[in-house]
């Protein structure tokens, strides 16, 4: 089978070299030339997995990249830590995103993906429901066209060339328009009880701030407020370097942080809203990372989702490639999945800009989300364990490889509509239109009967037979 990747981030590079090492015939084209600038630096422990999958890790481990056990959350008066290596054994990485996409992508190549960068996928042209071509444009101005594939994986991130250039069927989330400003630092500290390498989130009154350690000495620190608390902020002020430093003075934890810092320059600013297309996937192609569902980075989740659904497509083509399962079964255990686990972080994203729940409310919905209430409370009372399994991504990695762990979706279901009813409280709201969290299909019936399996292959594993 030949697979067409369109973009190069860790979607489409990650999804581009897992189905060439499963054997299948793999181009990727880019608009960019990495390096390039991207945030988004803060990794869950789920996404060493993945790059173990893929005989990347190590590279990761042994480039400099800070190691990351966990962090440290202060939000309104409650305060707590979380520490994958001590509970799980598992670190991930705080991250130069150029550098890092640019070893992600060197991996694809190096794994005989033919990688063409300085080429933008602009338009895909369809035949009886499948995608049969698309319309590409050089750097420098040529326009040609690629027809010469089975399957198509979208992994153009925000732009979103079939979510929303081709369907328009991209939805945004009301309750999560954020807008995000940060800036680097030298000189700048953690919190003191910040387990090794860990990410900081301190609240505000408006909304948070992340402290990241970087390679080199250096500190990532950003604010995230609603879009309305910004534009009147920013009014305020003459320029968005003094409305950073305003705001980092604002908070007296992160004026303490960085006092005696020096500030390494540029600020930058970003929308940040959340959004969710109303299908991930369909015949003759799959949509990944951003381009199919982007969530507030509160939690730190958008590299996961993207390497998660990354490897889950990948899986989903290289079975259907063998002739495993039908196209059919692969892309409903594909959007099954995806939309499962972005439901899941929706939720627990959702329930902390609630505010007054305090962490043993945070923590009682994470042992919902992943159905071990029960277990938890039985065992030691109100625990920080399913939060800190949900924010890793390792749930949702443990659902896809066994059936039996999976908490039913009509119990995600209601607990994201049970947050989104206690956060829409607009005088003239009839009650939020859930429809582009849910989803369909999300078939518990249907999906049990496959599990998602790296070893001896990657691929999908038929757990039961299917009436014959």
């Amino acid at each position: 089978m030949k697979v067409l990747v369109i973009g190069g981030g860790p979607a489409g590079s990650t999804a581009a070299t897992a189905m060439a090492q499963s054997g299948l015939d793999v181009r990727l084209i880019e608009s960019a030339h990495f390096p390039r600038y991207h945030v988004g630096e803060s990794l869950t422990p789920s996404c060493r997995v993945v790059l173990d999958v893929i005989g990347m890790s190590k590279v990761i481990d042994d480039y400099g990249f800070v190691k990351k056990n966990g962090g440290v959350i202060h939000w309104d008066d409650d305060q707590w830590a979380f520490d994958w290596q001590a509970q799980s054994g598992v670190q991930s990485w705080q991250v130069d995103r150029s550098e890092f996409d640019m070893l992600l992508l060197e991996h694809a190549r190096q794994n005989g993906v033919a990688v063409t960068t300085g080429v933008t996928g602009r338009s895909v042209k369809f035949a009886d429901g499948r995608p049969v071509a698309v319309e590409c444009s050089s750097e420098h101005g040529e326009s040609f066209t690629l027809d010469d594939f089975d399957f198509l994986i979208d992994a153009t991130g925000r732009n979103g060339l079939l979510s929303t250039r081709h369907f328009g069927n991209r939805e945004p989330l009301s309750n999560l328009r954020n807008v995000g400003i940060w800036g680097y630092w030298t000189g700048a500290r953690l919190l003191p009880e910040t387990p090794t390498g860990g990410i900081n989130i301190i609240s505000s009154p408006e909304g948070w701030y992340w402290v990241i350690p970087m390679a080199g000495g250096r500190m990532s620190i950003g604010y995230v407020t609603t879009k309305d608390a910004f534009a009147r902020d920013r009014s305020e002020h003459p320029s968005s370097d003094d409305l950073y430093r305003h705001l980092i003075a604002a908070s007296p934890t992160v004026a303490d942080l960085t006092a005696g810092a020096a500030f390494l320059g540029t600020t930058r600013v970003e929308t940040d809203y959340s959004y969710i297309a109303d299908q991930f996937c369909g015949p003759g192609y799959a949509i990944v990372g951003d381009a199919a569902c982007f969530l507030d980075p509160l939690l730190s989740t958008g590299v996961h989702l993207a390497l998660y659904s990354a490897l889950t497509a990948a899986a989903c083509v290289a079975s259907m490639d063998r002739g495993e399962v039908s196209e059919a079964e692969a892309l409903r255990f594909f959007e099954f999945a995806y939309r499962r686990a972005y439901m899941r972080l929706f939720a627990l994203v959702s329930i902390m800009y609630e505010r007054y729940l305090g962490k043993d409310g945070f923590f009682l919905t994470s042992d919902r989300l992943i159905g071990d209430e029960q277990a938890a409370q039985a065992d030691e009372g109100v625990s920080s364990r399913s939060f800190a399994e949900i924010i890793g991504g390792l749930s949702d990695l443990r659902e896809a490889a066994n059936s039996s762990t999976r908490v039913i979706t009509d119990q995600l279901r209601d607990e994201a509509v049970r947050v989104q009813l206690r956060a829409v409280r607009a005088p003239d709201s009839v009650g939020p239109d859930f429809t582009p969290v849910r989803g369909n299909p999300l078939s518990d019936a249907e999906s049990a009967d496959y599990r998602l399996v790296t070893s001896p292959h990657l691929g999908l594993e038929r757990v039961r037979e299917t009436p014959a």
